[in-house]
């Protein structure tokens, strides 16, 4: 669904330039964060509450988030910017995916989070779903040896969908439900704010994690 343009937009994203990359080059994303450490994406960040909590818990780690609707992404640029004391090992991209190597070098990310992505439902529009077999590929190549993929929907057809085209792109994996909160993984997983609105209506959250 299409988000209506927030009041002074670009003012706003403005005051929140601090947890901003604005020039992207690949292979210099380490560069925009004060420590160097093992670096995560997470592709359709949404409002937030996912990346957010994943950097607040686990301070060793760099996290990179990728939206690419702006009004979107301002909900989460000023929730991490209300975090007191800041939050220094998070950054935000405005921008959509087309190759990881516009961003990324080859072996870069420790990890790739697919929360709740579009499932563009017509048949037509297959390769434009973030888990078609060509861009699961795509994230091999970014990710490191023994890296992984998380993949998160309520959406059962394109659960089915990813799942088919994991095979087809040769991957393996390693932790799969279709019903992750009654599964083993439950306690080891950040929910997004999509996912606490499903289940507390009693919807199943498909769930499937790849190590490359």
């Amino acid at each position: 669904m299409r988000q209506r343009k927030a009041k002074n937009l670009e003012e706003k994203l403005r005051e929140c330039s601090e947890y901003m990359i604005t020039e992207p080059e690949a292979g210099r994303l380490d560069s925009c964060f004060d420590q160097d450490r093992p670096l995560f994406l997470e592709i359709g960040c949404g409002k937030g509450n996912f990346i957010i909590r994943k950097a607040l818990d686990n301070p060793d780690k760099n996290y990179i988030a990728i939206e690419g609707q702006e009004t979107v992404i301002l909900r989460a640029l000023e929730k991490a910017r209300a975090v007191d004391g800041g939050i220094p090992n998070l950054k935000f991209m405005m921008t959509f995916v087309h190759s990881m190597d516009e961003f990324f070098t080859e072996g870069q990310l420790e990890g790739i989070y697919l929360n709740f992505s579009d499932p563009w439902p017509k048949a037509r529009h297959a390769k434009r779903r973030l888990t078609y077999r060509q861009r699961l590929l795509d994230y091999r190549w970014a990710l490191r040896a023994g890296g992984f993929i998380e993949f998160k929907s309520d959406n059962d057809q394109l659960y089915d969908f990813t799942l088919e085209e994991i095979g087809a792109a040769g991957l393996e994996i390693t932790e799969e439900s279709r019903d992750l909160h009654s599964s083993p993984y439950e306690s080891r997983y950040t929910m997004t704010e999509y996912e606490e609105k499903f289940r507390n209506r009693g919807k199943n959250i498909n769930y499937v994690k790849v190590v490359v």
